[in-house]
């Protein structure tokens, strides 16, 4: 059977117009079908029917460990240093919410949002957020503490998809070396931000981990200032952090997420059937671009526009934070229909 060599691509076609995208990154075979990307396990163990037709079902199946879809990871139940039990899907990590623009800032912790990905270290290895782990090499790991941290794993400003090509991968690159984990919070100390701030200046020195710097919010000029600063040199966003509050497992309204949007249009060419709670309703929007680009928008949207989605062929406007290197919006979200188009 053919296979694919690593960083090599090809396409195979699906029941829709446009073929699906099949690549091996690092001995990290993906597809770009629905049935692989929806799938709640860790990547390097998603198969799909793309994948078997291409590589055959005995070596998908010896790839993966099972012949048949791996069900998803069951959820944990973890106590958080604050006393509340959770039940989490990945790590058992603190989450943010947006800022609404009203709320006041003044002496709030200040620090910038990075555009890499969330990771988790438990003691032993660091975690995604979905709880997957990253095969960083055993340099990269050696004299990180015992208990756990939180930070991002950080190569660069607008650099989240070379970062991503890193990390994912198994087979340990040395391209690791231009990774930083920067680490803010100390999940398991239990006391104040302010505590656990003073604890991670008491971390041995690291040649690849180092703590994120805060600095005290003196007001919301201060943040529009910040803001703007940063995202001028190519940051993501700042993020504010609630003075005297405790580490708490998920979405939480003391750690809030500064970001400046865009917004474009697109038009709907296809509804994306919903999993889970959304089940039997709209899961997510196809949309393209004027330039031909098409994506998928799956956030934003109310219990009605889900039940009742806007008709394929309207004209749609989403918010959205960057383009990525190939032209796709970044997170985008909708916001409404243009009724006048």
């Amino acid at each position: 059977m053919p296979d694919l060599a690593d960083g090599e691509i090809t396409h195979i076609q699906g029941s829709g117009s446009k073929p699906y995208e099949l690549k091996n990154t690092g001995g990290v075979y993906s597809c770009s079908c629905p049935a692989w990307r929806n799938q709640s396990i860790p990547i390097e163990t998603r198969t799909c029917k793309h994948l078997r037709k291409l590589r055959g079902d005995a070596a998908e199946t010896a790839r993966v460990g099972t012949a048949a879809p791996a069900p998803a990871k069951p959820k944990k139940t973890v106590t958080s240093p604050a006393g509340e039990t959770v039940e989490v899907d990945g790590a058992p990590v603190l989450l943010a919410n947006s800022w609404d623009g009203s709320h006041d800032p003044t002496d709030w912790w200040l620090s910038e949002k990075l555009d890499g990905v969330r990771a988790y270290w438990d003691g032993k290895q660091i975690l995604s957020r979905l709880g997957n782990v990253y095969h960083a090499p055993d340099y990269f790991l050696k004299d990180l503490p015992p208990h756990p941290l939180d930070g991002e794993l950080f190569l660069d400003r607008k650099s989240f998809q070379k970062t991503i090509a890193i990390v994912r991968r198994q087979d340990k690159p040395d391209t690791w070396k231009s990774i930083r984990y920067l680490v803010f919070d100390a999940p398991s100390h239990g006391g104040k931000f302010e505590d656990r701030l003073a604890s991670l200046a008491t971390l041995q020195t690291h040649p690849y981990a180092s703590i994120h710097p805060h600095t005290r919010c003196r007001g919301i000029d201060h943040l529009k200032a910040e803001l703007a600063r940063v995202e001028a040199l190519g940051a993501e966003g700042l993020m504010l952090r609630q003075p005297g509050s405790l580490y708490v497992v998920g979405r939480s309204s003391t750690l809030l997420k500064v970001k400046s949007f865009k917004d474009d249009e697109a038009v709907i060419i296809a509804h994306l059937p919903g999993t889970g709670r959304h089940k039997g309703r709209l899961g997510a929007l196809q949309v393209r671009l004027a330039n031909g680009t098409e994506f998928a928008i799956g956030t934003g949207f109310s219990d009605k526009e889900r039940n009742t989605p806007p008709p394929i062929g309207a004209t749609v406007t989403f918010r959205y934070q960057e383009l990525s290197d190939t032209g796709v919006p970044r997170f985008p979200s909708f916001a409404n229909v243009r009724e006048d188009l």
